[in-house]
């Protein structure tokens, strides 16, 4: 629900009559420390507003509109509500089609009546709820591993985690690829951190040939499906790799459960590997699992040092019951319902050849879910995704810095709900837009 326009007002009202104080305020700051540069005191001045003030400026420059921040009406799924107007939607991770499915948000309310909307702490303090531990039993057994702790953020999980883990004697090994969560807790762990590059499997294990005997613990990190190529590891020579060496292995599976394996659970089924084999299996709740947050699965061990020494869960409110009930309802139908599975990946396998066919670069995607479209700069990125918009479709582009420049591209994420109309239909107008073709009709 929007908050409504008498409440805007009087927090606004408020917020004059404090102005005057404010300013005095800052004025006599400003005097006692004349000798401090005035730019270092302001937001304006902060070198990251200078840079996102010359990207608004040369968009309004090339005519180009955002396409950022747009406010969705309804649930996000393969169609959605955008200013009163439906649009075939590419911008959810809704890869199941479970966001707002009648059995999740029934279990979602039946939560609500029974705990509230929060457990008002960290669950070292508020206890536990016995939602949040079926979720966390639940998500273990789909991994054949002894338990698994629930964080309230799916970033979040990776920073705490890896900073918790490792230290300075250590070293992690990460694909280039690897997702920002990683890196920051690589960065708090003061671990050295060592960049293979993407999928080179060899150049890891020379890396760890040259470097391992020179520290304490070696972590390798990697994604079960890479959120911005859409392609996958090979999983069994990881585990021969860190067996090898004497490492752990971290796997994130944000992008996977749900997408490989024959019944959605992760890239271990896809690939016939134990999930014993793997040391530390990560994932989020927001993408299959229609909920918000993120776990770590493995052994007891590790559980018990995350839920007692990771900031991120001991000085964190624990999972929200609604998202925990949700969630777990999600996990349910995915193992009970296959076939939506199924149906995610014969939806990517056809956009993958209708794409190739018309001569899109797609990269390395391998179809399951995550299929970029690379078009080579931000700005025909951008102008691409406003053109797709006024058709109808809604996906998203991504520019430098969170891609190489030469890499900027459009990403569609795929849903199981995705019609196979869907996907001709986008590829069709998307190819014919790319090529600079004129689209006479929605059904050319």
């Amino acid at each position: 629900m929007n908050a409504s326009p008498s409440f805007i007002s009087r927090i606004l009202q408020r917020k004059s009559h404090r102005a005057d104080a404010v300013d005095a305020s800052w004025q006599t700051r400003a005097k006692t420390c004349s000798s401090v540069n005035a730019a270092l005191t302001r937001f304006d001045c902060h070198p990251a507003f200078t840079e996102l003030r010359m990207l608004t400026t040369a968009a309004e420059r090339f005519g180009i509109g955002s396409p950022f921040f747009k406010v969705h009406e309804g649930a996000g799924g393969s169609v959605t509500q955008i200013g009163g107007k439906e649009y075939l939607n590419f911008s959810h991770y809704n890869y199941l089609g479970l966001n707002g499915h009648p059995e999740v948000n029934k279990a979602a309310e039946a939560a609500i009546e029974r705990y509230g909307t929060s457990v008002g702490a960290s669950r070292l303090v508020a206890g536990e709820r016995p939602v949040q531990r079926d979720l966390e039993k639940a998500l273990a057994a789909v991994y054949g591993v002894d338990d698994c702790v629930v964080f309230v953020s799916g970033h979040a999980t990776n920073v705490s985690v890896i900073s918790t883990l490792f230290g300075p004697r250590d070293i992690i090994l990460h694909d280039s690829l690897i997702h920002n969560s990683v890196l920051e807790g690589i960065r708090l762990s003061g671990a050295t951190r060592r960049s293979f590059p993407h999928n080179d499997l060899a150049a890891l294990d020379a890396l760890l040939a040259a470097s391992r005997t020179q520290y304490e613990r070696a972590l390798i990190v990697a994604e079960g499906l890479y959120s911005m190529d859409g392609d996958l590891p090979d999983l069994p020579a990881l585990v021969d790799i860190k067996q090898r060496h004497g490492a752990f292995l971290m796997l994130d599976e944000a992008h996977s459960l749900g997408v490989l394996g024959a019944t959605g659970c992760g890239i271990a089924e896809q690939c016939g590997v134990a999930g014993k084999d793997v040391d530390i299996w990560m994932g989020t709740l927001s993408k299959t699992l229609a909920g918000c947050g993120g776990y770590i699965a493995g052994s007891r061990e590790l559980v018990d040092i995350l839920k007692f020494t990771a900031p991120g869960f001991v000085y964190s409110v624990g999972l929200a019951p609604p998202l925990a009930a949700a969630s777990l309802t999600a996990l349910d139908i995915m193992l009970r319902e296959p076939e939506r599975v199924r149906r995610l990946r014969d939806r990517g396998a056809l956009f993958l050849m209708l794409a190739r066919k018309a001569g899109l670069d797609v990269g390395s995607s391998q179809g399951f879910s995550v299929i970029p479209v690379i078009v080579g700069s931000s700005r025909k990125a951008i102008t691409l995704s406003n053109q797709l918009f006024a058709y109808g479709i809604n996906v998203q582009p991504i520019i430098h810095p969170a891609v190489e420049e030469k890499s900027a591209r459009l990403r569609f994420f795929l849903s199981a709900m995705h019609s196979e109309n869907d996907i001709r239909h986008v590829c069709s107008t998307l190819a014919k837009l790319a090529h600079g073709k004129e689209i006479l009709d929605d059904q050319e």
